[in-house]
């Protein structure tokens, strides 16, 4: 069931609206909210074309709740780890194109959960963290790999050792976010931009969820044969072929 007092859904027109929603702990996030989120992606049926992640507040999520988490076992933590892995994994791949908003801050988990996000809006007010090194713990929700990928490793570890701050700017710079925005205007954007995801073919966003991230783990033969049966699938189905005739004889642009 979704736990309405850990995260918001609403849904108009085809665009499911979430909002993390313990704004006076800065959407830190908690067991109920990880398991509040696993519960309305499962809800979200074929009528969803798109989603929308927003953090209720100031902020957009402050990461991991260090009140409910600070005295874990070792198999606890491994434990939470592992079904925040699934939770976000199920996120980026359910085949629904998600655009995040982002203000305040973006720390340690909400920056994990951020990056599983495919289309990430930055208001100005944005800034993105991973203190883990400061308060003695490690990243446990795919930082690792999420954030890595995109900044590199390298760059990531002296993010941890030392706390660095990124602005919204540079965050945009080096794809920790996509778009920016200035405050109070980026939900009017990401509205718009997951508006125009959601007329795209439904197959065309599931293909570009699911192959782009694996053709990246793959070697470069294996990649480049993949991205030719994805797209022979694609190509060759009706719809394809309708958008196609439709672009070419000037009814689309």
């Amino acid at each position: 069931m979704l736990d309405t007092d850990a995260l918001q859904l609403t849904v108009h027109e085809g665009i499911a609206h979430l909002t993390l929603n313990r704004p006076a702990k800065r959407n830190a996030i908690n067991t109920a909210q990880i398991e509040a989120l696993d519960a309305a992606f499962r809800s979200l049926g074929e009528d969803i074309h798109a989603v929308l992640l927003t953090g209720a507040g100031e902020h957009f999520c402050a990461g991991l709740d260090l009140a409910e988490n600070s005295v874990n076992q070792p198999v606890d933590v491994l434990r939470i780890s592992q079904r925040w892995h699934k939770v976000f994994h199920d996120l980026q791949f359910s085949g629904k194109p998600v655009v995040a908003v982002l203000q305040g801050g973006v720390i340690g988990g909400g920056l994990e959960l951020a990056l599983a996000a495919h289309v990430r809006v930055a208001e100005r007010s944005a800034f993105f963290q991973l203190p883990e090194g400061r308060r003695g713990i490690f990243v446990g929700g795919g930082a690792s790999v999420r954030v890595a990928r995109i900044i590199g490793a390298d760059r990531m570890t002296e993010m941890m050792l030392t706390g660095r701050r990124y602005t919204a700017e540079e965050g945009c710079r080096l794809g920790l976010a996509h778009y920016l925005a200035e405050p109070g205007d980026g939900l009017r954007l990401a509205t718009e931009l997951a508006r125009t995801i959601a007329q795209n073919s439904a197959l065309s966003n599931w293909a570009c969820i699911q192959a782009v991230s694996r053709i990246h783990d793959m070697s470069m033969q294996d990649g480049l044969f993949t991205e030719s049966l994805t797209a022979a699938l694609l190509q060759s189905t009706p719809e394809a072929r309708e958008r196609m005739e439709a672009f070419l004889t000037g009814k689309t642009r």
